[in-house]
């Protein structure tokens, strides 16, 4: 009984120590559970051509036909080459421009200065997209834009239609990106930086390395583990695109989307202006089913070159 009573007493105890914990975590849990699990529910869809009379369960069942009519269309190549190439771009680029930040906020000697500087560099993260996109469309508004009448205009260069305009968007959506988030990212960066040992750099001084061989031999070596983790997990979202940077920004223009048409605008398209929840569900579905193998297998190269430094 006494065995009993301890048992329970530890198990209280320990509940009453969790319990603020789990309250705090619950909001998180409950997004996650409303937003990525109860969704996997309808996966089924994907293997149906969806009748609204006869219902989703009623529907006629086609097996992989949507995922064939999918794959058939130049659609599947356009979206899969777009989501990709941007995201591996958004990942290598952001994650160099993130470690730049952070080393030179690290490299600051007034932490004030610091603290403001932070806080500049992650308010465009704050912005929300259709703002954002009203602020790109004051540039490149062909008739009023800012480039087109304080830029090209007086240098006599020729005024450019940038929302009819293809070829530019690849270097526009990578710039907008960085620069809402490059802030936001060298955060990590930055509390890595400031968990090194202090005493490396001082011995590193007393040897005679100057900032940049101090950077170079210390600070990305140690930043490599943090560098890891980060792209994983990046790597895991790879086939998934930031909604209103490819839909709001370009103004959802036609006449870019073969630039601008991701994985995810084609599911919305395919949804809003098709009316084809089958077609949506099966471009859904291969976005998730890719991006999981993906992290899988790059997770278990990492595993085999730096084991301590995987995933899982």
């Amino acid at each position: 009984m006494t065995t009993t009573t301890a048992t329970t007493k530890t198990k209280s105890k320990t509940l009453k120590k969790t319990l603020p914990l789990l309250l705090l975590a619950a909001p998180g849990l409950l997004y996650f559970l409303i937003n990525s699990y109860l969704p996997m529910f309808g996966v089924f869809i994907a293997f149906k051509d969806v009748n609204y009379a006869k219902g989703i369960f009623g529907s006629d069942w086609i097996g992989f036909d949507n995922f064939r009519f999918l794959f058939q269309t130049k659609d599947a190549w356009i979206m899969t080459r777009n989501t990709l190439l941007y995201n591996l771009t958004f990942i290598v680029v952001g994650t160099i421009i993130s470690i730049i930040i952070a080393i030179l906020m690290a490299e600051l000697l007034k932490k004030a200065y610091t603290k403001l500087y932070m806080s500049g560099l992650i308010l465009p993260s704050l912005i929300s997209m259709v703002v954002l996109s009203l602020l790109a469309f004051t540039f490149l508004n062909a008739d009023s834009g800012f480039i087109n009448q304080s830029i090209l205009r007086p240098l006599g260069l020729p005024e450019i239609n940038w929302y009819s305009e293809a070829r530019y968007w690849p270097y526009l959506l990578v710039f907008i990106q960085i620069w809402k988030t490059a802030g936001y990212g060298s955060i990590v960066y930055f509390a890595s930086i400031a968990g090194i040992d202090k005493s490396i750099y001082e011995a590193a001084k007393i040897d005679g390395a100057g900032k940049l061989k101090q950077i170079r031999m210390i600070t990305l070596p140690l930043l490599k583990p943090t560098v890891i983790v980060l792209g994983l997990m990046s790597l895991g979202r790879i086939f998934n695109s930031d909604f209103g940077l490819f839909y709001q920004v370009p103004m959802n223009a036609g006449a870019l989307y073969s630039t601008t048409q991701t994985i995810d605008t084609y599911v919305y398209r395919a949804l809003m202006q098709m009316n084809d929840i089958g077609m949506s569900a099966a471009a859904g579905l291969y976005q998730s089913l890719v991006g999981f193998a993906l992290v899988v297998v790059v997770n278990a190269i990492v595993k085999k070159v730096s084991s301590e430094n995987a995933l899982f």
